[in-house]
């Protein structure tokens, strides 16, 4: 027997007159509790269905009851294979499921994985039973295989697509399907639509929602009445949504198969679509025009027709209001239905996102989606405003100089840059299609609305204004003019217009451009006019969109470069097309972040941003300690780069300003430094000293860590997760002991380490008897790796006095955990009240820069000594040693450590709270602003949910911030962002996760 699936968004029908005896066409309307509308699902258990599967079906097996609004539906584990129990609604008339049964094999070589209806164990397809006085009819039907749409968080390009094109492929297949069963009444129908919102508006309870309802919906009937008419209409599945279908090539894939056809029934071919498209609207109400690719998809497949295109939107706006009085009335009706109630919420939303909507915007964009695309604009010899010298084009993308230092949050920026530069070369003119930093909005997960699709050009006031095309003048207000071309409209802002209504040809007079003293510069009067076409006749478009449109956007408002005389400026560079490029030279295992990375090109502060201006706060880059694009940083390594960098054999003044500063701020009586490039370089470095100073041969160092890439500091590493096969490689002068790990160890909880320092203790006393002696024993004072989990109290205070009395030395590799991250301490070693003999720094020191150190004593430093001179080429330059005391200049008059305390405190107690609301959450580490969130499938156990770690990083990258998983088994998101993390980026973070734990739960 093939597998099977089951449908998990049934029907809502209700049967004809003569199959629902107590719904009369006549005074459906006024009916309450015997309505066609308010359909309680059959009474009937999971062992009563298992009896039914059993004795009719000849099936045994595991049930397991499934989500339905109106229907109850039993997934059965069964020895050939799992099948679905279907128990339709009372409601149903036999000959609605016939109907069902005929469309799924007139689809048969749609090339679509469809169910197909399994007989009984006499021949029949649809069976009869009584139960419980409930005249039920059971199907059994076959599985479709594949991964459900609904276990998506994000739907991808390709299935807002698929969705589109699988709906058309439907409908072409029902086009010729005749079944007197799809004459029926149901309440999905949008033909009825509005009656279904008049009949259960009532079941709102939320008087503000429910006027927002009427107002609505009753618009866009007004708007349907006009051309109904005229709209076809056909057998149509009427559901093909996300509760559908699955994906046949993992979470991403296209659609491969349709798992209901509970709906069948004549309707609006165009319907099909509106059903569709308001799925997409729930599924991303952040990007409300993603609703255009299924469309395009679609009308690729079933042109639309004129009326049919504008029937479209009112019925998506419609479909998205039954939806939501359906789940209202079903919730009221039968309050168990945890499927129902567990919808209601995307529902609004997707109802919300249409109805903010502006309607004929949106029509117009549908129509223009379905259209063959428009050629560029072309020059006409005749520019708007001129001559421009392309020399005075401004640069106001990511990558500007003129946002350094943060001024790009400062109001008005771009209009400040643009007037200084018009002032010192006449005009100046912004570029169409950039991405403008400016309108980038931090600590949201909205997209930021930056894509620039006009051009503004500031020059002095009363130049003329010339008429690059033949067209009719309209005035639309007192500084904005529309030219009606014969292929676009010319949209101008800051100009003195001819008269209304006036036809002019290209090159004659349109105007003028107002004077506006505001925009005075030394004493000349510059004023801004804005230069954009537009396709969408008539509707002024909006001169910022979001990124995720501009392919359709760009279309709809051609560049007008051409119209001011100006070469277009060339395309932005593809990111993917770029990470290809970095493919072909870069060595691949060399990882990046994401399968499909955003392209990051400026950061300031804990922030970064990509090509499109899009936002994110960095919450995983503890390398950039004092924040991302630090003024003072920048201007340090400018002045000592145009003063020196070279090698620390010369004598100057930084290396001994900079060894100084760290010898002071290191625990005594560590005090001689050794200035490298890495946190691998230190520790490599720092072995060395070990193995030399002692003259023994073996360095201890614990499970799950990893300290470098070099040879020597990858042989004390044992994270799986950096090498899988880290347990099996360590050479024989590394003796690895158990990883104290107070939360997922061999022994629980902060008081645990008497037990790993009694198993210590055996380990010493075995390597003692095969006559091996200790060198080092090397630990972070914190396990960065697994977290920021914290060490058992007094474990390394142990190690380090039993180290000791073997002539060992204690090595803390502080690279991750040190400089001021951990809030109340400086260095991790403080936190467990002990002094090391080594400690290995990186990272933190120079802010992205280059920059590691030993600090030691200068005892163990000068028995180094004997194995000859020590040098780094790089490591201690003027430049890396200026930028290194900047990093702790800004560290101290910034108060960097003491943010990391507070706001660490703060990030701290909101990701406990979130333990508490979700199970996903497993245990939270860390100090300051160190953090790890450990995410299980099983609390009990402890399960390591790696997939689910994964799906919350893609999550949250959507939502505006960066995190990654780490830890051995790569699911513990690590939040170690730069010190200078505010409240309100916390906050932002947090309510993001909490976002996305709560779809994954749900």
């Amino acid at each position: 027997m093939p597998r099977v699936h089951a449908p998990s968004r049934p029907s809502g029908a209700c049967a004809s007159a003569e199959s629902c005896r107590r719904c009369h066409p006549r005074n459906w309307r006024t009916m309450t509790e015997h309505s066609p509308f308010h359909l309680p699902r059959p009474r009937l258990t999971i062992e009563q269905a298992t009896e039914l599967a059993r004795d009719r079906f000849g099936v045994t097996g595991t049930v397991t009851e499934l989500g339905s609004h109106q229907d109850r539906n039993f997934r059965i584990e069964a020895d050939a294979g799992t099948v679905v129990l279907k128990v339709s609604n009372p409601a149903v008339a036999t000959i609605e499921l016939e109907a069902q049964n005929a469309a799924l094999e007139h689809l048969i070589g749609l090339d679509l994985d469809l169910p197909a209806a399994v007989a009984d164990v006499v021949g029949s397809q649809i069976v009869r039973v009584i139960i419980d006085g409930q005249n039920l009819d059971l199907r059994l039907l076959t599985y479709v295989d594949g991964h459900p749409l609904t276990d998506t968080l994000h739907l991808s390009l390709e299935q807002i697509r698929s969705l589109g094109d699988v709906a058309a492929r439907i409908v072409r297949g029902l086009a010729d399907f005749e079944h007197p069963g799809t004459d029926r009444f149901l309440q999905w129908d949008l033909r009825r639509g509005g009656e279904v919102i008049d009949a259960l508006l009532v079941q709102v309870d939320d008087e503000a929602r429910r006027d927002r309802l009427r107002t609505v919906t009753d618009a866009a009937r007004r708007q349907l009445t006009r051309v109904s008419a005229d709209l076809r209409v056909q057998a149509i599945h009427g559901d093909l949504t996300d509760d559908n279908v699955v994906s046949g090539d993992g979470a991403a894939g296209a659609i491969s198969g349709v798992i209901d056809f509970g709906d069948v029934a004549q309707g609006w071919l165009v319907a099909e679509l509106a059903a569709t498209c308001a799925c997409v609207l729930y599924r991303s109400p952040q990007r409300p025009l993603a609703i255009l690719d299924t469309i395009e998809a679609f009308a690729a497949q079933v042109p639309l027709t004129d009326a049919e295109l504008s029937a479209l939107w009112p019925l998506i706006v419609l479909r998205t209001a039954v939806l939501v009085v359906s789940g209202e009335a079903q919730v009221h009706l039968d309050d168990g239905n945890q499927y129902a109630d567990a919808n209601r919420s995307r529902e609004w939303l997707a109802f919300q996102t249409a109805s903010a909507q502006e309607g004929a915007e949106i029509e117009a964009l549908i129509r223009f989606a379905v259209a063959d695309p428009h050629e560029a604009i072309a020059a006409t010899g005749h520019p708007v405003l001129g001559p421009l010298d392309p020399a005075a084009r401004i640069d106001l993308s990511v990558t500007s100089a003129a946002y350094d230092a943060g001024r790009w949050l400062e109001p008005g920026i771009d209009e400040r840059v643009a007037l200084d530069s018009a002032a010192c070369l006449g005009h100046a003119v912004t570029g169409y299609g950039e991405f403008r930093l400016s309108q980038t909005r931090i600590d949201t997960a909205d997209e930021s609305i930056t894509l620039a699709l006009g051009i503004e050009v500031y020059l002095p006031a009363d130049m003329p204004v010339t008429a690059p095309i033949d067209g009719t003048v309209i005035v639309v207000d007192t500084k904005t003019v529309r030219l009606e071309g014969i292929d676009f409209d010319l949209w101008l802002t800051g100009v003195d217009a001819a008269a209304d209504g006036q036809i002019v040809r290209a090159g004659s007079a349109l105007g003028s451009v107002a004077a506006s003293p505001r925009h005075a510069r030394h004493g000349t009067a510059i004023d801004r006019v804005t230069v954009q076409t537009s396709r969408l006749r008539g509707i002024r478009p909006p001169f910022f969109v979001a990124p995720s449109g501009a392919a359709l956007w760009q279309r709809v408002c051609p560049d007008p470069s051409a119209l001011l005389g100006l070469t277009p400026l060339g395309p932005l560079a593809d990111p993917a097309a770029l990470l290809q490029r970095r493919d072909a030279t870069f060595a691949r295992v060399q990882e990046h972040y994401y399968a499909a990375p955003p392209q990051i090109e400026r950061g300031w502060k804990h922030h970064l941003i990509d090509t499109h201006g899009q936002s994110y706060v960095d919450m995983v880059n503890n390398v950039t300690t004092v924040g991302h694009g630090h003024p003072r940083i920048a201007e340090a390594a400018r002045s000592q780069w145009s003063l020196l960098n070279t090698n620390s054999r010369f004598h100057y003044e930084e290396l001994i300003r900079f060894t100084e500063r760290l010898a002071e701020l290191a625990p005594d009586p560590l005090d001689t430094v050794f200035l490298v490039n890495s946190g691998t370089e230190a520790v490599d470095l720092a072995l060395r000293l070990a193995l030399s100073y002692t003259g023994h041969d073996t360095v201890v160092s614990v499970r799950e860590a990893y300290h470098g890439w070099s040879m020597a500091a990858d042989a004390v590493s044992s994270s799986v997760a950096d090498n899988p096969r880290a347990l099996e490689t360590r050479p024989e002068w590394v003796h690895l002991v158990e990883a104290p790990n107070a939360v997922r160890g061999k022994y629980r909880g902060m008081q645990s380490a008497p037990q790993y320092l009694n198993d210590l203790d055996g380990d010493l006393q075995a390597l003692a008897a095969d006559g091996r002696t200790i060198a080092a024993f090397i630990a972070e004072p914190v396990f960065g790796n697994a977290g920021g989990v914290l060490l058992p109290d007094g474990y390394l205070s142990g190690v380090y006095e039993r180290m000791r009395a073997r002539g060992a030395l204690c090595i803390a590799d502080e690279v991750q955990v040190s400089y001021a991250r951990l809030g109340q301490h400086f260095w991790g070693t403080e936190q467990q009240n002990v002094v090391p003999d080594i400690i290995t720094i990186a990272k933190a020191m120079g802010n992205g820069h280059p920059l590691g150190a030993v600090i030691t004593r200068r005892d163990v430093a000068e028995r180094f000594a004997d194995d000859g001179p020590f040098f780094s080429s790089a490591g201690g330059s003027p430049l890396s040693c200026r930028i290194g005391l900047t990093v702790l200049d800004i560290m101290r008059d910034e108060g960097l450590q003491q943010n990391a305390e507070v706001v660490g405190e703060h990030l701290k107690r909101g990701l406990e709270r979130l333990g508490e609301r979700f199970d996903l959450v497993g245990a939270v580490y860390g100090m300051g602003l160190y953090l790890g969130v450990e995410l299980v499938s099983d609390r009990a156990e402890f399960t390591p949910a790696t997939a689910v770690a994964v799906a919350v990083c893609d999550e949250l990258l959507l939502r505006g911030c960066i995190v990654q998983p780490t830890g051995d088994f790569k699911n513990v998101l690590k939040i170690k962002p730069p010190l200078c993390l505010t409240i309100a980026s916390a906050d932002h973070f947090l309510c993001a996760l909490a976002a996305v734990l709560g779809e994954i739960a749900s």
